[in-house]
């Protein structure tokens, strides 16, 4: 049944004067709406979080100056986990402008083409942003002998000095997000390495030092395809270089499509237009040397490849630059990124097949397979569609949101989500608690199929799996993928460990990109809630936890416990003899509290995958046959419950 809505209330007009109109300098503008400039805030927990974006705004001024020849190595440094500095060792700003440079808005010199040729920072916000939205912010430019520095806090300039120096040329940044936006915030060591290779792999030369180890690519998209396979290739990657143009390119034994691609060095992680035309082209072309009516589908799957161009004035289609907009061309003739693209994949690509004949067997008799397998499932991929079709008119699996990461415009596009729940009970207390702008819901009936070793054959044929493939709409690929987070939210005890793991076995199996490019996430709930009534806590510790007794609207201060340790935590804030709740599933934690563990402070967990993660091995191992050794293995390591309980109960008397 259709969630009720409440009919729209009409406003309450006020009375609106010339009172009411303010001007805000660059600086309070971008601490106003700090989304327009960096995307969303967060803490550092996720990689597309905004203090990730600080840092690359940084770094990107210190990439283009190594695209102009200015300097081949950037020094990065991140202290406990909440200050970076960059160092490059560039031009430097110009000395007279440097103020200037970092804090007003629509100036640097990416907007003169002679000083700045196919930058990714070329809307005059980058750093400025930096500046604006961190506590404290520094900036040094050493030119020829000389060094100025500016210091500022939330954006104002708090002091600036010149002085000679002996030091090399170049820029140093120093900044710290301000926590008052950036609530509880830390700074995740494998997000910004993942980041620093990135800019590695794109240039080639370049070295970067961060906290004193050192990144750098020889082969540049060749050790990004390397280190990012998880399952071996079935031939040498194909690597090939043009004119402000790079691609790299194989087959592996992998179900779908995987793509890495860049515009000057920024990861589109969303694609755009140049991601598009590569995978158009390549398919083209391919079929064009086969001499056969291959199947573009069956020509992709199992590709895993990497494209990156250089060009001019791109246009993104936010400013968060994850996705090359429709509309940019190539100024030198105004042509589309489409023939660009295009032109090179059908000269290169080809010409290499002609004379690699071995190579172009081996990727022909991969398609051959690929589309043998198709066509044996063809009857069943029908019926499939035809009852997910149907089943979308009115899918009872699944409470739908409004807006969809695929929608063509919108600014909440990347906060969609859709949960995976188990059962109605704690699907029921989702949907009733959640935003229904963003977050869609999809229940399952019990324990999924475990589909390791199994063929896709499966997807279609087990109607839970089909209705949640189109759900996400990325039978296809992940261009259509409708939520930007697919989170599986299941409860803390063996069952739902049980469901987690089979539902990533099923992603893994089948969708690895959807994984690997960070859209899977496990919900964190809460293990226990503790609360005690403020007239039992006593007058000292309530002053101690004012800002809590002035939220609750009851007459119990709440904590929600993550873990023993927050338990026993909140036992001594809150004590004495406070009421200890402890959650053993979803559907026990009522809708109007739900809503707190999927709102603002929600806690994700995202799945990740790496070469040095043995795929294949842990599923084997964890989803194979019922072998002795795993037998033995979860005989050794079981825990009854009746015994954690009676653990928790002397803990808690201990207390």
């Amino acid at each position: 049944m259709a969630e009720e809505e409440k009919p729209n209330e009409a406003p309450i007009l006020t009375e609106y004067t010339e009172d009411h109109i303010r001007h805000l300098s660059d600086m309070e503008h971008i601490r106003t709406r700090p989304g327009m400039y960096i995307g969303k805030l967060g803490d550092g927990s996720h990689a597309e979080d905004g203090i990730y974006v600080l840092l690359k705004e940084v770094i990107d001024n210190s990439i283009d100056e190594f695209k102009m020849n200015a300097g081949r190595r950037i020094e990065i440094t991140v202290e406990d986990n909440l200050r970076v500095s960059v160092r490059d060792y560039g031009r430097g700003i110009p000395l007279g402008k440097l103020i200037e440079a970092v804090s007003m808005l629509n100036t640097g010199g990416k907007y003169d083409s002679k000083a700045f040729k196919k930058s990714v920072g070329l809307n005059g916000v980058g750093v400025k942003a930096v500046n604006a939205l961190s506590s404290h912010f520094e900036v040094r430019s050493h030119r020829d002998g000389e060094m100025r520095r500016a210091t500022f806090e939330r954006g104002i300039l708090t002091g600036e000095s010149t002085e000679p120096t002996a030091d090399e040329n170049g820029t140093f940044i120093y900044f710290e997000p301000d926590s008052a936006l950036f609530k509880n915030y830390t700074f995740r060591t494998e997000f910004i390495e993942t980041m620093l290779r990135n800019y590695t792999y794109l240039n080639t030369g370049l070295t970067i030092m961060f906290n004193g180890r050192r990144i750098h690519s020889r082969n540049g998209l060749v050790d990004l395809l390397n280190d990012n396979m998880t399952n071996d290739g079935l031939y040498p990657i194909i690597h090939l270089k043009g004119e402000d143009i790079e691609i790299a390119f194989t087959h592996t034994g992998q179900y779908g499509e995987e793509y890495y691609s860049f515009v000057n060095g920024q990861h589109t992680t969303q694609g755009g237009t140049h991601q598009s035309a590569f995978k158009k082209h390549i398919a083209e072309t391919i079929k064009d040397f086969s001499g056969k009516n291959f199947d573009y589908g069956d020509i992709r799957n199992g590709l895993v490849a990497a494209i990156a161009i250089n060009i001019e004035e791109p246009l993104f289609e936010s400013q968060t630059k994850i996705k090359l907009g429709s509309l940019t061309t190539i100024p030198d003739g105004g042509i589309s990124i489409d023939k660009f693209v295009g032109d090179f994949v059908k000269e290169q690509v080809d010409n290499y097949l002609h004379k690699n004949t071995d190579i172009a067997d081996i990727i022909i008799q991969k398609i051959t397979e690929n589309e043998k397998e198709r066509k044996a499932i063809a009857g069943v991929t029908k019926l499939a569609r035809e009852r997910a079709k149907k089943a979308n008119l009115h899918n009872r699996k699944l409470r739908d949101c409004r807006i969809h990461l695929n929608d063509a415009k919108g600014d909440l596009k990347e906060d969609s989500s859709i949960f995976i729940t188990e059962g109605d009970s704690a699907s029921g207390s989702i949907t009733k608690s959640r935003d229904v702008t963003t977050q869609a819901v999809f229940s399952l009936r019990g324990k999924p199929l475990n589909c390791f070793g199994l063929t896709k054959k499966v997807v279609y044929e087990n109607e839970e799996f089909n209705l949640l493939q189109a759900a996400l709409n990325i039978e296809d690929g992940l261009d259509g993928l409708r939520y930007n987070k697919v989170i599986v939210a299941t409860d803390a005890d063996v069952d739902g460990m049980h469901i987690r793991l089979l539902m990533i076995t099923f992603f893994l199996q089948f969708f690895p990109e959807l994984i690997k490019k960070g859209h899977v996430y496990i919900l964190q709930t809460p293990l226990f809630r503790v609360r005690n009534r403020k007239n039992k806590i006593g007058k000292q510790k309530l002053k101690e936890l004012e800002e809590e007794a002035k939220a609750a609207k009851s007459d119990f201060i709440t904590r929600y416990c993550y873990s023993d340790e927050e338990r026993v935590a909140a036992i001594e804030a809150l004590g004495p003899d406070p009421e200890i709740t402890r959650f053993k599933g979803l559907g026990e934690i009522s809708p109007d509290e739900f809503k707190h563990f999927i709102g603002p402070d929600i806690r994700l967990e995202q799945v990740s995958l790496h070469k040095s993660d043995q795929v294949k091995e842990l599923l084997e191992y964890y989803m194979g046959k019922n072998t002795m050794e795993r037998q033995n293995f979860i005989i050794n390591n079981l825990v009854i419950e009746e015994d954690r309980a009676e653990e928790d109960e002397t803990a808690e008397t201990a207390i």
